[in-house]
């Protein structure tokens, strides 16, 4: 819930990575991004060693949908933690970050041929394939550039973790992959390994985000093992890979118990060399941890604009940012902790609701929660903000985007120049009436 140096002092100042918030905000505006450097490192490395625990030794590639940055694909980079990529974007990302295309696994349930040149011939590791049409498609780009494609087949193993409807995706009733219940997930065996120009290097399962329990990782790959030995038994084929995905939970509020990742690993490691059949090597897991490294790490802080109360009694707090900037309460009414910057969180004045400054209804960052009493011009901190909030921020009401500032030791370092007025019309043409415009 908080990052690992979250420190607060004697007169309830709070400070990120030895900086106050205060001085932040006055530094670089709000609302505003902090992500401390301590708690990414942590989480990357702890990830990294529980996977050299296993037999063989595993592989992380954090799920850059959560957060990505040119720094944060540089701070990857040099932790030695691979990248999960879901777009063009994404790829262009990690590339000017000088990040190794190889260690990259290119994602996505829509790949457009542009985006599928792009990383063969950027060098991609892997592929991991959605349907039977980006089958066709990536042998069919990959000869005309006389490239071998790598490719994942993702399967969708019918598990349905307990987590919201929204991030669920191994139930059967999913966009995402080849569902294990009708046969099409055979028919994409038997394509992979017919086509040519492609490699399967083994399968991949995701089946959600935010999952607490261990259970449904160790059912995910047991599902797959089992059919990875009907692979063998009709078609001699036995994979190097097993990519079970991410989706493991974090603690946004005080009654989130996340799941040990190092159990959750050994217990998948157990059963696939179990599984494994006499005399061919276990599958080397794949990890795509996102929000489980990143989320923590995020503090977004605002500073309070109005207040007032209203008939029946709801005391609204407005602040400077809102679902622009973390659109996750109004898409699926994800809840944070927040603190009011120098007042003790110990002595609430009341129950208040956090809302943003965006012309909708639904703009709520947090509903109902005890404070001491928020003042116009009072700094307000919300913590757990580092994964999906940025990745989703918008321009909605044409208000520019956050900057996002990395924090350690008392130094900080500017990952993200917050948006201007210019940046917000960069792209915009002048009004020209149609009879300007061009014969078609």
């Amino acid at each position: 819930m908080f990052p690992d140096t979250y420190t607060v002092d004697g007169h309830y100042h709070i400070a990120i990575g030895g900086v106050p918030i205060r001085q932040l905000a006055e530094e670089y505006g709000t609302p505003l991004y902090v992500l401390d450097y301590d708690t990414l490192i942590h989480r990357i490395q702890s990830f990294q060693e529980s996977l050299r625990e296993m037999n063989p030794p595993g592989q992380a590639f954090y799920a850059g949908k959560a957060f990505l940055s040119t720094a944060m694909a540089g701070l990857l980079k040099d932790q030695g933690m691979g990248l999960d990529v879901v777009s063009g974007g994404e790829l262009y990302t990690a590339l000017e970050a000088g990040m190794d295309p190889a260690r990259v696994v290119f994602h996505g349930n829509v790949k457009t041929e542009d985006e599928i040149r792009m990383g063969l011939s950027r060098g991609v590791g892997y592929f991991v394939v959605d349907s039977l049409a980006e089958l066709a498609a990536i042998s069919r780009i990959a000869g005309e550039l006389g490239e071998q494609a790598a490719i994942l087949l993702r399967l969708t193993p019918g598990i349905e973790a307990h987590t919201h409807a929204f991030i669920q995706t191994g139930q059967f009733d999913s966009k995402f992959g080849f569902g294990m219940i009708d046969g099409i997930h055979e028919e994409a065996l038997e394509q992979a390994l017919r086509l040519p120009n492609l490699v399967l290097k083994g399968f991949h399962a995701h089946i959600g985000s935010q999952i607490f329990d261990e259970d449904p990782f160790v059912h995910n790959a047991q599902r797959l093992m089992e059919f990875m030995r009907v692979a063998l038994e009709r078609h001699r084929y036995w994979p190097d890979v097993l990519d079970i995905g991410g989706g493991f939970g974090v603690q946004y509020g005080p009654d989130d118990d996340p799941p040990q990742v190092p159990r959750i690993l050994a217990r998948v490691n157990e059963t696939m060399r179990r599984l494994t059949p006499p005399g061919y090597p276990v599958p080397t897991v794949f990890i795509e941890p996102g929000r489980a490294i990143v989320a923590e790490a995020g503090v977004t802080i605002y500073q309070v604009r109005a207040t007032k109360t209203v008939p029946g009694g709801r005391r609204y707090v407005a602040v400077d940012g809102g679902m622009g900037d973390n659109i996750r309460p109004a898409l699926y009414q994800a809840a944070y902790v927040a603190q009011v910057d120098g007042k003790n969180p110990e002595t609430p004045a009341g129950v208040y609701t956090i809302a943003g400054r965006y012309c909708e209804s639904g703009d709520i960052l947090v509903k109902d929660i005890a404070l001491p009493e928020p003042e116009v011009g009072d700094y307000l901190a919300v913590y757990g903000t580092g994964a999906y909030n940025y990745a989703m921020a918008s321009n909605y009401n044409r208000v520019p985007r956050p900057a996002v500032v990395l924090v350690d030791k008392a130094r900080t370092v500017l990952w993200v120049k917050r948006e201007s007025y210019e940046d917000l019309v960069r792209n915009d043409l002048p009004w020209r009436r149609p009879e300007e415009g061009r014969w078609r």
